[in-house]
């Protein structure tokens, strides 16, 4: 090998290996930012706080309730009363169930029949605590036991009712005839029976039954009066009997009059045939007074409905129609505000389109909280637990037996897991990507580090080649040398 293939040979391997190492510096220096890089996930990893599962135990508590009548009671607070030492003020929510509550039923599709009619199927709907479309007052009337013609004037409705009023009437010969004379002593505290005789002298009966004639007795000294046997009631066996001026005899007695009584306009009512009772399916079942004390129940019903779901405003009308229950046989009320019908939105079947909500009595669950009763006493057992309640109410106290429940809020316990399983998922996602990060940052290194070896296989090759090089040169200067010696 000449002298300068030699030197260029040295330079060319001398570039190479600084190429190399400059190589190796940025390799190093690629996997010392993916070593941090990978650091920088593990400190991550590590500062990840592992979702836990909620515990039943943290929404379960320990409440105490007392029944006070129908009424459940659970008491919310207790707290010392300050201004009573050793008592409480206390806290508590009362429960119960309405059973004549407004409660929502299912809709239906009404027919706008036209002329102010609707429709549910072939049933009318028919305006709350009103019975309309003609009405026929019976001819007849009972009353208290007693049947009576009813007739009709420019006054109204009446009856030819007998008033019965208390007054004298001539007594018959044969009542004259078994009249009965008492004579009370000095102090009116008893009286003797007398009996007369066919010459109008008086005379009594010993105890043998022997006559003892009176004399100086007057009529008008004598108490007379008529005794009716079959009476029931005492009080109307014995009948008073008076002297007439005229020598007759007068007794009392009921006079009966016949008088003219107008009839009450639920006692029409209770006699009148409604023409919607004849076509509607539940009032034909019904008799004419069961129709008005359906009316009168509609009117509170109505009512209800009013305050309920019309703002208090008591002008509001409603539609009602009654639904059998083919379980039960019975009735039932479905109500619809009138406006939401009248102003529903109408297909070309003349059908409903809008949503027209449906109303019918239920049973729904009432609360009502008592805060800051103060004054309370309560009694322990021997554990510390409350076993009563004492309410000084205006001086009178009322003591109620306490009882000691469990109870769980499930719906918060179903919504702490439900978001329990929602932060474990994220968890679970984040680790997942956090890992899947890590393997590639690992995988590229491993490249790297294999690069690295190449390079540093292939920098040995090239120092030993260059060193023979500088062999091959240095003999070469050295021969040189001994030439020009």
């Amino acid at each position: 090998m000449g002298m300068a293939a030699s030197q260029a040979r040295f330079l060319g391997l001398t570039a190479r290996m600084n190429n190399i190492e400059f190589e190796g510096q940025q390799i190093n220096q690629q996997r010392t930012a993916l070593s941090n890089k990978s650091a920088s996930y593990y400190s991550d990893l590590l500062g990840m706080a592992v979702p836990t599962a909620p515990s039943v135990e943290e929404y379960t508590q320990t409440v105490y309730t007392f029944n006070d009548g129908a009424l459940t009671n659970q008491i919310t607070s207790l707290i010392a009363d300050t201004a009573n030492p050793g008592k409480y003020n206390v806290s508590y929510i009362k429960s119960w169930t309405d059973d004549f509550s407004i409660v929502s039923a299912s809709p239906s599709i009404i027919t706008n029949v036209g002329g102010g009619t609707y429709n549910i199927g072939g049933t009318k709907l028919r305006l709350l605590g009103q019975v309309g479309g003609g009405t026929t007052v019976g001819n007849s009337i009972s009353i208290n036991g007693e049947t009576y013609a009813v007739n009709n004037d420019a006054g109204g409705y009446y009856i030819n009712e007998n008033v019965k009023t208390k007054g004298l009437q001539k007594c018959t010969a044969a009542e004259i005839a078994n009249l009965e004379y008492y004579k009370f002593n000095s102090d009116y505290t008893s009286a003797e029976q007398l009996y007369k005789e066919a010459d109008g002298s008086y005379y009594t009966l010993d105890d043998a039954g022997n006559k003892v004639p009176q004399t100086g007795v007057n009529e008008n000294d004598l108490i007379m009066c008529l005794y009716d046997d079959t009476a029931t009631n005492p009080d109307d066996a014995v009948i008073l009997v008076q002297k007439d001026t005229d020598g007759g005899y007068s007794k009392e007695a009921e006079i009966v009059t016949p008088t003219k009584k107008y009839l009450t306009t639920a006692q029409v009512n209770s006699i009148t045939i409604y023409n919607d009772a004849a076509n509607d399916p539940y009032l034909k079942t019904l008799s004419t007074d069961q129709v008005t004390k359906l009316i009168a129940e509609e009117q509170e019903i109505l009512k209800k409905l009013n305050n309920d779901l019309n703002n208090g405003d008591q002008t509001g009308q409603w539609f009602v129609r009654y639904v059998q229950n083919t379980s039960t046989g019975e009735y039932e009320g479905v109500y619809y505000k009138a406006s939401e019908v009248t102003g529903a939105t109408w297909d070309s079947k003349n059908n409903s389109q809008s949503f027209i909500g449906a109303y019918k009595l239920g049973s729904a669950d009432r609360v009502e909280e008592i805060k800051g009763i103060g004054g309370c006493e309560l009694e322990q057992d021997s554990t510390g637990r409350y076993i009563n309640i004492t309410f000084n109410d205006n001086g009178s106290k009322k003591t109620y037996a306490l009882s000691t429940n469990t109870i769980t809020d499930q719906d918060a316990y179903e919504d702490a897991m439900n978001q329990y399983e929602y932060d474990k998922a994220l968890y679970d996602q984040s680790i997942e990507e956090i890992n899947a990060k890590i393997e590639i940052i690992q995988a590229e290194d491993k490249n790297l580090e294999l690069r690295l070896k190449q390079l540093d296989t292939e920098h040995n090759a090239i120092s030993n080649e260059k060193d023979a090089v500088s062999k091959v040169i240095e003999k070469a200067v050295e021969n040189g040398f001994k030439t020009f010696g």
